[in-house]
């Protein structure tokens, strides 16, 4: 039987249709929340616009598991007189697949839709070697000036993201635009709906928490670990599923989608906390995969370790294809495995759990 229920595919869909670019969250933060409000004792929301539910307040021992908010998006950056617009990105985004993609422009006057234009092959020589860079990408709003596009309220700053929405693929993949890492923040909140509907009393505070601004340098992060202040973190994050083509398995390492969660091994993850997850995994019959991280993970977990003198954190990842483009695509049954390895988990600990290093 499916842990994802009708009612919470229902608000994967609305919620990854939902534009919550970097800087730009709000919107999201506010469907999240009001999803997760059901599941929680109470809730609040920082100054950046994190977001986080709280469960059994007021231990002296808190546990936080936490997803990032934000997608991947592009700025206006220049408006030539003809009434083209250049860009500049905001996160990571991939300027190789912009050309013919649809685009909403964000503007105090409401959306304006556009699209990435680019030369036809027709007029295309093979000796020109053409290809997309930031420099030479740009935006059409089918406006005969500049003066027409600042008419429609578009101006320097005005943030830009992708029209493309969700779809399930084969009955088996989510398939959309901002699956990195709104997935995360739908875990954590069906993690939320588990304990809550299973009647579980936690020995200790749980802070459910949505971070802003990770794919600029985990910002969101980096403030909410210093408000909270937790005890322990667990992070969950995408990874990529290296089974696809154009990719070598022995640099970006081994993972497969349908086959399960991701742990990492990095210096910002915690031993004895990446034990308890995997003996949890083995005791539940959860698969897992294992990655190792030089250096940096790369992802939240990095913010959480390092904030407050050393917080006790590991890393959870969804496999997932095409990472920072239009069709992010997570199986099914790894979505249903992070769920269960993260709600599994936290049954594990115990209030003043001893995570010391030895």
């Amino acid at each position: 039987m499916s842990l994802i229920t009708t009612h919470s595919e229902e608000f994967l869909k609305n919620y990854l249709n939902n534009a919550s670019p970097t800087g730009f969250e709000s919107k999201g933060q506010q469907l999240w929340l009001e999803y997760l409000k059901p599941y929680i004792d109470d809730w609040s929301l920082d100054n950046y616009g994190t977001a986080y539910g709280i469960i059994n307040p007021g231990t002296d021992f808190k546990v936080v598991i936490e997803g990032h908010a934000d997608e991947i998006s592009w700025f206006v950056n220049f408006i030539t007189e003809e009434g083209f617009i250049h860009v500049i990105r905001n996160g990571g985004s991939d300027h190789q697949i912009a050309p013919s993609k649809r685009v909403n422009i964000h503007t105090p006057k409401g959306i304006v839709r556009g699209v990435f234009g680019w030369p036809a092959i027709h007029t295309r020589t093979s000796e020109d070697k053409i290809t997309p860079k930031l420099d030479n990408i740009f935006i059409d709003v089918g406006a005969k000036d500049k003066k027409e596009v600042l008419e429609m309220g578009i101006h320097v700053g005005c943030v830009i993201t992708y029209e493309d929405e969700f779809m399930v693929l084969n009955n088996r993949y989510y398939v959309g635009r901002a699956l990195d890492n709104r997935m995360g923040g739908f875990c954590v909140a069906e993690v939320a709906r588990l304990l809550k509907e299973n009647n579980i009393k936690l020995p200790y505070t749980l802070y459910v928490v949505n971070s802003v601004q990770e794919e600029i340098g985990l910002r969101g992060a980096q403030m909410i670990a210093d408000s909270i202040k937790p005890n322990v973190a667990i992070v969950t994050d995408v990874t990529h599923d290296t089974h696809t083509p154009m990719i070598e398995k022995k640099t970006v390492g081994d993972v497969k989608s349908g086959e399960g969660p991701s742990v990492t091994f990095a210096p910002a993850v915690h031993n004895k906390l990446l034990q308890l997850i995997l003996d949890t995994a083995t005791e539940k019959g959860i698969p897992v995969q294992k990655e190792a991280a030089s250096r940096s993970t790369g992802t939240d977990t990095d913010a959480f370790a390092y904030s407050n003198g050393g917080v006790p954190s590991a890393l959870i990842s969804l496999p997932l294809r095409y990472m920072h483009t239009t069709v992010e695509m997570a199986h099914k049954a790894d979505v249903e495995n992070v769920v269960k390895l993260i709600y599994e988990t936290l049954l594990k600990i115990e209030n003043g759990h001893n995570f010391k290093y030895f």
